[in-house]
C-alpha cells in the first residue's frame, strides 16, 4: 500500500534549503534554546530552513487564496492568521522547536508579525482538577478547558481583533490568575501543546458524548493550516524526563516559590527514581494513550535521534 507521507533523510531534506538564508546568530539560539537541550546551527540551517521555506510558501499560496475569495465574494479582504500546530510528548522539544521556528518564520519580510501560544494555558485551574480528582492527570485530554481553548482557535482564525489567551506559570504549576498573552491580527500563529492533534471527545464519559447525527464536533486542529508532530523513541523521551528533572532540581526547583520545591533536596538516585515514576505513570501513559495516536494526523513528523537531532523528515502528500 503506497505512504501517504514522502519520506527524506536528513540530508535530503537539507537539501530543499535552496537559497534560504540563515538569519539566526549562536547567540540568538542561546536565548530560545530549553533547559538540557542544545541545537546548533548546523541542525537549524539542516532541518528548520527548509522547514521555513516551506512554511513561507504555503503562507504565500493560503493569503492568494484568500484574496481570490474575497474577489469572488466582492468583499473587503478579511486576512486571517496562518495557524501552525505543533504536537509532540513532554520533554521531546516541542517548546524550543516552536520558539526556532517562531523566530525564523518573523525574519520573512512577508509575515513578520508571529504569535506562538502554549495550550498549558487552557489547562483547568488546579483547584478544579482537584475538585474533578484530576489533578494527576494534569496534560491528559480531560485536564483542559476545551471549549474555552476552541473559542480562542475560533476568535483568532477569525481575525476578531485582540483575543486573550490565558497564561500558565510552570513555576507555581497552575494558571497565574489575571495574567493574559495578547494575539492581536498576527499573519502566523503557533499553537503548541501535547495534544493539539486530537479529534476523540475525553473529556466527558463515553455515555455522554454526541452520538453521530449530532451536531459536528468542532476540534483544535481544524483551525491549524499547517500542523507538524515531533516524534523520538519511547526510551529516550523517557531519558530526556529524567535529564531534565534533574537539571530542574539544580535550578527552578531550589526557589521556596515554586510547586516542586520539595524535590530541590532530593540525592541523585531519589531524584531519578521519583522522575522515572513520574513518567511511567503520567508522562508516558498519556504519551501511548493519547499523543502518539495523533502522529499520523500531521503534516509533517520530524523523528529524532537519541541526542535530540532531527534524522529523518516524513511530509504527508497532498
Amino acid at each position: 500500500m503506497p505512504s501517504r507521507y514522502l519520506d527524506f533523510s536528513r540530508e535530503a531534506w537539507a537539501r530543499l534549503r535552496a537559497n534560504t538564508p540563515l538569519t539566526l546568530s549562536e547567540a540568538d539560539l542561546q536565548e530560545l534554546q530549553g533547559i538540557n537541550e542544545r541545537v546548533s546551527l548546523e541542525e537549524v540551517e539542516a532541518i528548520y530552513l527548509p522547514l521555513s521555506r516551506l512554511l513561507n510558501l504555503h503562507v504565500a499560496a493560503t493569503q492568494m487564496l484568500h484574496k481570490a475569495t474575497d474577489t469572488f465574494l466582492g468583499s473587503l479582504p478579511q486576512p486571517a492568521p496562518y495557524v501552525i500546530g505543533i504536537a509532540g510528548s513532554v520533554a521531546v522539544g516541542k517548546s524550543t522547536f516552536a520558539r526556532i521556528l517562531k523566530a525564523l518564520l518573523s525574519r520573512w519580510p512577508a509575515h513578520p508579525r508571529v504569535d506562538l501560544v502554549t495550550t498549558d494555558g487552557f489547562l483547568l485551574p488546579n483547584r478544579e482538577l482537584e475538585r474533578r480528582g484530576l489533578l494527576e492527570r494534569k496534560g491528559f485530554p480531560e485536564s483542559y478547558d476545551v471549549r474555552r481553548l476552541i473559542q480562542f482557535m475560533a476568535d483568532v482564525k477569525g481575525n476578531r481583533g485582540a483575543v486573550h489567551a490565558p497564561v500558565y506559570s510552570h513555576q507555581a504549576y497552575d494558571i497565574v490568575p489575571g495574567e493574559f498573552q495578547v494575539v492581536d491580527r498576527p499573519d502566523i500563529v503557533i499553537v503548541e501543546g501535547l495534544n493539539v492533534l486530537q479529534t476523540g471527545d475525553t473529556t466527558r464519559p463515553a455515555t455522554e458524548r454526541p452520538r453521530d447525527g449530532g451536531r459536528p464536533r468542532v476540534f483544535v486542529s481544524d483551525f491549524f493550516d499547517f500542523s507538524i508532530y515531533i516524534d523520538a523513541d519511547e526510551q529516550d523521551i523517557e531519558r530526556w524526563y529524567i535529564e531534565r528533572f534533574l537539571a530542574l532540581r539544580g535550578t527552578v526547583f531550589r526557589d521556596p516559590r515554586s510547586y516542586f520545591h520539595r524535590y530541590a533536596s532530593l540525592s541523585d538516585d531519589d531524584a531519578v527514581g521519583t522522575a522515572r515514576a513520574i513518567w511511567r505513570t503520567i508522562n508516558g501513559v498519556n504519551l501511548r494513550e493519547n499523543i502518539s495516536p495523533t502522529r499520523e494526523r500531521a503534516r509533517l513528523v520530524l523523528e529524532k535521534a537519541s541526542d535530540h537531532s532531527i534524522q529523518r523528515v516524513r511530509l504527508r502528500r497532498l
